[in-house]
């Protein structure tokens, strides 16, 4: 660490840029918004520290040595430096770069579709996505927000709920029209259950009031949301969904809902974040426009039922 006779007199320097420019005193002293009087002082201070003096004085003008001559484009160019490094902070506030952890099936099937909206709306904010983490630690994966699915409880960590979540059977068109609509539970047997670990059946089934011993036999189950809704598009079987992951795709026919009661989750999608980055002005934009896209989201059609 420098001491302080080591010290770089910053506002010195700055008066001496300014004098240098206009070779004035009283020019200087105008645009910095100070006296003449507090101009040639500083000045003055910068000669005697240095050791050399940087102006020649006449009556009616004034004129850098050639030290002068020579300290002027080092310190133009640390100046600027200066300058750039504080304007790429607060840009790096308010726009910039937003980092922001989502998990991968959300960002494709709810997240994507509906970010240009925000990107015309807020063309300073590059938003950029990073995988989601079983443990997020936001001072070393350098991310400004995550949206998370859970129960809105992270330690040291703010969190803002975004959306109910909702569970239901879904399967491919093509399936439905051959196999028929799910009326009662005992339809079930005409279709192939497709386990998932992120959303189980033996769960589904007990809240529904349906026999879980089948739910618990068959294929071993697929390991995420994005591998089970690729066997429901192709025609394997049947699947329980999210509603948030699957309502786009039912709206254009590429999923059918065999059954329309559905299941609200304990869990729902939260914005998260340490509780000082809620107050980052590109992450308040982000926040604004999120929670409109989440009030414009309805939740499913059909009997609700909640969850345990």
């Amino acid at each position: 660490m420098a001491t302080a006779p080591d010290r770089v007199p910053l506002n010195a320097l700055r008066v001496f840029e300014a004098v240098a420019s206009h070779l004035s005193f009283t020019a200087a002293a105008r645009e910095l918004g100070v006296t003449t009087a507090a101009v040639s002082a500083q000045v003055k201070a910068l000669e005697a520290d240095i050791g050399v003096p940087l102006f020649r004085r006449h009556t009616r003008a004034v004129a850098l040595t050639q030290e002068g001559a020579e300290l002027l484009p080092g310190v133009r160019r640390g100046l600027d430096e200066l300058t750039r490094a504080v304007e790429r902070i607060r840009r790096e506030r308010v726009g910039g770069m937003l980092n922001l952890s989502v998990p991968s099936e959300f960002l494709q099937r709810w997240l994507l579709p509906r970010l240009g909206e925000f990107t015309r709306q807020h063309p300073e904010i590059e938003v950029r996505f990073g995988p989601s983490r079983a443990s997020l630690d936001f001072g070393r994966d350098d991310f400004h927000a995550a949206i998370l699915y859970g129960p809105g409880q992270w330690p040291a960590l703010k969190a803002e709920r975004l959306l109910d979540e909702y569970v239901f059977p879904v399967c491919s068109p093509a399936l439905l029209a051959r196999l028929g609509p799910i009326e009662t539970l005992g339809d079930f047997t005409r279709y192939t259950l497709i386990h998932s670990r992120t959303e189980p059946w033996a769960d589904w089934f007990r809240r529904v009031g349906g026999d879980t011993t089948r739910a618990e036999s068959g294929p071993p189950p697929l390991e995420d949301a994005s591998a089970t809704l690729a066997a429901v598009e192709q025609g394997k079987g049947v699947a329980l969904a999210r509603w948030s992951l699957v309502a786009a795709d039912i709206a254009a026919g590429r999923l059918a809902r065999p059954m329309l009661p559905s299941v609200q989750q304990r869990n729902a999608w939260f914005l998260v974040a340490p509780p000082d980055q809620f107050a980052l002005p590109k992450v308040v934009r982000f926040r604004a426009w999120l929670l409109a896209c989440c009030r414009e989201f309805p939740p499913p059609t059909g009997e609700t039922l909640d969850a345990d």
